[in-house]
This record gives structure tokens, C-alpha cells and sequence, in this order.
């Protein structure tokens, strides 16, 4: 027996030499803690669902509670049930699924402790379409009363629905290593080691137990969403003039767009295709003679937030109420009529190169631009360019910025153009998937031509223009093309010679996710809180409808002269140049917003404000940090066997020990 003892303790003791040994090479190949953890933890590249509130509640996604989860990965297609917390990895043509399983099962649901979606090259043509948002979006700022009409009849409308778990959108790369560990974990079932995902998406509403916008931003747990807009005038506005009486053809277009996923939203068909589309117009327009001399002031606007309840728009409107400084040189009372370029990017038909007006009623105003398209359109005969009116059957204006002006005063002319009739031709609207290879930069072209010359018609006053006059306004193609690379691909993505030439950007890839405001909005806001994106717009459009001044200095880092002067180029080397341009920011924000002593307030509803009435109020949850690893972790069974089986041991070492030292004892004293 004692015999059997020693064995066993000396097979022990060889078995803790060999592997203090194999941990001592592991550590001398190890230099750092930082090593040591690569070793353990992957980090997985992602895009998150994040929180966001507004005055009713929450949507969105976040942990449960204050801390990380951890969970092991299963593949959705092999969880008919979830027997404990499970990271669900899911397809995206499973992902609909996924989401009618929550809602119809709740023994399933609580057992989803994350949400993994899988990414995959050239998913659009595998799909039929896929779109979180809502059929009608918007559908409480329609005015018209048919609201359940159904624009957007793909969409699911889950981005508008709260989680309280995390989901994360993976890169490729993320979804092949994803792939990979679970395969492993469904190989090694009854094993007793397994993958877990470890989410790090802890919201600052959650922790606080802030669950409204309102109560978010007393306890200054979010921050509200907006931006910036931007518009100009071509040609500039003399702001030093009180004869201001030529009417104001306004021409606007949006420049955010929105997605279950916060950073992955660009929107190409919806809505940068129409933003792309009057850039390019402007830049058309801006090489014409004569602009000073015709008979109506045209005036663009880009705005931001639209996809969260207008806030460009409405925000613009009361500020044009106002007179604030932000829309200085600009009367309203002078808008006569309002074109709106909305998605345009697929406007491609037997051929033709076909698009829709949506009309806001029957108006004078809105005859003369149907004329004026019809005009456009037949000078652009032999690029196949088509232009129809939309389908009387269709209740009113599909979701689109005009309808904020409409709210605000039933009686205001203008047209959307759109390249869809009684439907949305994007499959994939309000979805990550909405990127560059879901639109052509020939419908770009064709739309930017099709608007500059009508402009060009209305702003003249002229019916009879010749058709050589409008020949000279073309479109350039190359320009298209380079914006489309800019804005909506992250190669070379901000950082593009385009993009480079106005601003220094401070990301590559870019994203038309409207963000959160920062600090006190201004008409003169610090560049450092104001996006990439419309800080690009903001030069772009400040250069092309400028003119030359008369000063000759190129330097303006000390500010410009004259009031009708702004300058640009600012950030590319610290100087810039002074212009004469009639362009500014607006802030966009909820009109129910006020910012007073450092912090966010809440305004009562006012009847005299039928928007502001239902309005949301859109806030997004503060967080400290966003992230997502895998390692591997030990069953709590087995780590149970490792502590009984050391205590065994343990015991078993004590006993060998005792009897020997009595072996040897015994012997020495029968020596």
C-alpha cells in the first residue's frame, strides 16, 4: 500500500515539474501583460445597436444591467431551444426570423443573451431585400390622413423596437473567425471547455435608470440627436441689402440617413443619391453666365436628422421664424416654391432614365415646375432622360422633407423628385446593405441634369429658352463618380482628394448617421463638433457659388473683411481664403429643445406647433466604452472537478507522506 502512495506521489510531483515547465516557455514568449491578454482575449471588429430614447420610451439595444455579458455562441439554425444564455450568430437572410422567434417566444427570448449578424460580400444579391425600418417611415409628421399606407412594404420596423441585449453587425473578417468557433463549439458540445462572446455595451441609461428623453437629459445621460445643416445661395445674397425682392426657388435634399446598426448607415439610394445629385447640379450651374441677372434667387439646403423626425427641416423653418443668425440673408416670406431631391440613384427603366415628381396639391407654382421638368426633359431627349408625374392614386407625398413645410403651411408649392411612383424602389432603405453598389451614377447624372436645367428654366423666367442655352449646362460625370467614392465607400472613403482639397476629415470610412449635438448649437459652431460630412458640404458648396473678391489676400486666418465673405479651405492649411458667398450652418435639433445653462431642457407641447405636438424627441444614451471579444472559458463542472480532484490530492499527498516518514522511521529503529 504505502508502495502505491509513493508512485502516485512521485507520478504528481513529475506531472507539476512538466508543467511549470511548459507555463515557464509560455511566459518567456510572452513580454507583457498586453501579450498575455492577446493570447486570451480576440477582439472582434463590429458595428453596434445602440440605445435610443425619446419621450415615450426606448429603442434600440443595450446589456440588461450594468455589467458585461458573457455567453457561448451557438449558431441561430441549431437553437430550436435555448436551454441557458446563448449568443445567437445569425445569417441575415435568418435575421427576420430571429426577431419573430423574440417576440413569439418568450421562453426563447430570455435565453438571448446577444446577437451576432453575419456579414458576407454581395449579401443584396442573395436577399430580397431587407429593411428595419417602418412601412410608412415618419408616418406621424404625413400630412394626410391615409397613414397606413405603405411605402416601404419591406420594412420590418424592428429598428424602432427596444432589446435588452446586445447585437453587433460583424466585419467579413469577424464573420469567418465567428463561423469557425462556432463549428468548434458545436463539435465540442460535451466538452468540457467552450467560446464565449463577451459583450461590452453598457448603456449610461440603463445604469441610471433613465428610461425617457426627458429624464435622460435632466440626469445628463444622452445627448439629443442632430447636427448641422447647411445652405446656400446661388449666386450669393447681398446680406447688406434691405431690397431684397427676388422670389427664392428653394431646392433641398438630406444629407443623414439611418440603420439598426449606429455606424454603418451610408444610405447611398436614400438618401445620398439625391444629395450627390444637387451637389453636382450646383457645380453645373455655378460655371453659367448671367446668374446675377436672372429673375429668381436660388437657394440649396442640405439637411441633417431627417430620418429622425425632420429635425433639419423643422429646425430650419423656425429659425427662418426666428431670423436668427443662421439663416441671415434668407426671407421666407420670398420662397415661392420648394424642389426636393429625394432617392434617385436607381431611376433606370426599359432603358430610360426615368423619374417621378410627387407633388405637394395643384397650384400655379406647381404647373410651372412640371413645365419646367417637361421643358428639361426634352432637352435632354437623347440621354434617354424621362420625367412623370406620379401615380394619382397615391395618397400625398411619400416621406420626404417637403412634408415639414407642408405641416407648417398647407399652402406651400413643390415637388419631390423620386425615382420610385407609388413605392420605394430601395429594397434595402434604412439598412446597411443601402451602399454603393445599390445605386448608378448614370441616374445620379441624369437627375443632377434633368434638375439643373429646370432650375436654370424657373430661376430665368423664361419659357422660350433655347435649346442651346440649356445645352450648356451639363453635368460632370467624373464628379459624380468621385462623390460616390467619397461619401459612400471607405476607399478612399474622407480622406479622397475631393474631400481633402476643403477639410482635414478625422475618419475615413464614412457614415450618414446624424450623431448627437454637442455643446451649445450656434450659427458659427467649433469645427470640432460639426461632422465630416457637412463640414465638406459646407465648403463645397460656399466654393462653388461663390464669387472672386476684390481682396487680394489668400489668407484669412485672421477672419475675412467684408460681411458677404466667408472663409474656406480653413482646415487644409491654417489660412485658407476669403469668398464672397452667401453659405452657413443651421443648427438641427427637436424643436421642443432648448439648451439653457449648460444643459438640455424639455419644452411643453404647444398647439400653435402641430409638429412639435408629435414630436419624439430623439435622444441617443451616453456609454464609456463599446466592445465585443471571444476567449475561451472552462465549464463550472469541470472547474468543480479540478478543485475536488485537488483536494484529493492533496489528501492523498499528506497520506503518502505520513506513511512514508512512519516507513522509514520503522526501519531505522529496526536498524
Amino acid at each position: 500500500m504505502a508502495t502505491k502512495l509513493i508512485s502516485l506521489y512521485l507520478l504528481l510531483l513529475l506531472f507539476i515539474f512538466q508543467f511549470r515547465l511548459s507555463l515557464s516557455e509560455q511566459t518567456n514568449s510572452m513580454q507583457s501583460v498586453p501579450d498575455l491578454q492577446k493570447s486570451m482575449y480576440m477582439v472582434i471588429d463590429g458595428y453596434p445597436c445602440v440605445r435610443l430614447l425619446n419621450l415615450s420610451g426606448e429603442i434600440g439595444c443595450a446589456n440588461p444591467g450594468r455589467d458585461k455579458v458573457v455567453t457561448p455562441i451557438i449558431r441561430f439554425r441549431n437553437a430550436n431551444q435555448l436551454a441557458r444564455s446563448s449568443a445567437v450568430f445569425v445569417s441575415l437572410d435568418e435575421i427576420q426570423e430571429l426577431f419573430d422567434r423574440i417576440s413569439d417566444d418568450s421562453s426563447f427570448a430570455k435565453n438571448v443573451g446577444g446577437v451576432l449578424v453575419e456579414s458576407r460580400t454581395n449579401m443584396q444579391n442573395n436577399i430580397t431585400g431587407f429593411s428595419p425600418a417602418q412601412k410608412f417611415p415618419e408616418v406621424e409628421f404625413a400630412p394626410y390622413k391615409s397613414i397606413s399606407y405603405e411605402w416601404n412594404p419591406i420594412g420590418s420596423g424592428i429598428m424602432r423596437k427596444a432589446y435588452n441585449f446586445p447585437i453587433f453587425l460583424l466585419s467579413e473578417a469577424s464573420s469567418q473567425i465567428m463561423q469557425e468557433i462556432a463549428t468548434k463549439n458545436e463539435r465540442q458540445k460535451n466538452a468540457y471547455t467552450a467560446d464565449v462572446a463577451e459583450f461590452d455595451l453598457v448603456m449610461q441609461t440603463t445604469k441610471s435608470g433613465t428610461r425617457d428623453s426627458e429624464s435622460c437629459l435632466r440626469e445628463q445621460t444622452c445627448l439629443p440627436l442632430g447636427g448641422y445643416s447647411v445652405w446656400s445661395s446661388l449666386p450669393p445674397i447681398n446680406i447688406t441689402s434691405s431690397n431684397q425682392s427676388k422670389p427664392i426657388i428653394l431646392i433641398v435634399a438630406s444629407m443623414d440617413s439611418a440603420s439598426f446598426f449606429r455606424d454603418k448607415s451610408l444610405g447611398a439610394e436614400s438618401p445620398i443619391s439625391g444629395l450627390i445629385s444637387l451637389l453636382a447640379a450646383v457645380d453645373s450651374l455655378s460655371s453659367m453666365d448671367g446668374l446675377g441677372d436672372l429673375s429668381k434667387q436660388l437657394v440649396f439646403s442640405v439637411f441633417t436628422g431627417e430620418a429622425w423626425g425632420y429635425l433639419g427641416s423643422r429646425r430650419f423653418l423656425l429659425e427662418l421664424d426666428l431670423q436668427s443668425d443662421s439663416v441671415n440673408g434668407l426671407n421666407d416670406t420670398l420662397i415661392e416654391m420648394v424642389i426636393e431631391l429625394g432617392s434617385v440613384g436607381k431611376g433606370f427603366s426599359g432603358g430610360n432614365k426615368t423619374f417621378f415628381a410627387h407633388t405637394a396639391g395643384v397650384s400655379s407654382a406647381t404647373n410651372e415646375i412640371l413645365n419646367a421638368f417637361k421643358h428639361a426633359q426634352d432637352s435632354l431627349e437623347s440621354k434617354n432622360v424621362v420625367i412623370a408625374t406620379a401615380s394619382t392614386t397615391n395618397p400625398g407625398l411619400p416621406p420626404s422633407s417637403l412634408m415639414a413645410f407642408l405641416r407648417k403651411n398647407s399652402s406651400s408649392s413643390g415637388i419631390v423628385l423620386e425615382d420610385f411612383d407609388t413605392a420605394f424602389a430601395n429594397k434595402f432603405y434604412h439598412s446597411h446593405l443601402d451602399d454603393m453598389s445599390n445605386i448608378n451614377s448614370s441616374a445620379i447624372v441624369a437627375a443632377a441634369s434633368l434638375i439643373a436645367r429646370t432650375l436654370y428654366i424657373l430661376a430665368s423666367g423664361s419659357k422660350n429658352l433655347s435649346s442651346s442655352a440649356l445645352s450648356a449646362i451639363n453635368v460632370n460625370a467624373s464628379l459624380v463618380e468621385e462623390m460616390m467614392g467619397c461619401l459612400l465607400n471607405c476607399d478612399p472613403g474622407l480622406t479622397c482628394e475631393l474631400v481633402k482639397d476643403y477639410i482635414s476629415p478625422t475618419a475615413s470610412c464614412p457614415s450618414h448617421y446624424v450623431g448627437v449635438v454637442i455643446g451649445e448649437p450656434s450659427s458659427t459652431p467649433y469645427l470640432g463638433y460639426v461632422s465630416d460630412v457637412s463640414r465638406f458640404i459646407w465648403n463645397f458648396l460656399a466654393d462653388r457659388t461663390s464669387i472672386p473678391t476684390e481682396n487680394t489676400s489668400n489668407d484669412c486666418s485672421k477672419g475675412c473683411s467684408n460681411k458677404d465673405e466667408v472663409c474656406i479651405r480653413a482646415e487644409t492649411n491654417g489660412k485658407g481664403v476669403c469668398v464672397i458667398s452667401t453659405t452657413r450652418y443651421v443648427p438641427a435639433y427637436s424643436t421642443r429643445l432648448k439648451f439653457e445653462s449648460g444643459s438640455w431642457n424639455v419644452l411643453p407641447s404647444n398647439s400653435s406647433d402641430p409638429l412639435g405636438m408629435v414630436d419624439p424627441v430623439w435622444t441617443e444614451s451616453n456609454w464609456d466604452a463599446i466592445g465585443l471579444r471571444v476567449y475561451t472559458v472552462q465549464d463550472a463542472t469541470f472547474d468543480r472537478f479540478v478543485l475536488f480532484g485537488g483536494i484529493a490530492i492533496t489528501i492523498l499527498a499528506y497520506l503518502a507522506i505520513a506513511i512514508t516518514r512512519a516507513f522509514i522511521t520503522k526501519a531505522l529503529k529496526r536498524d
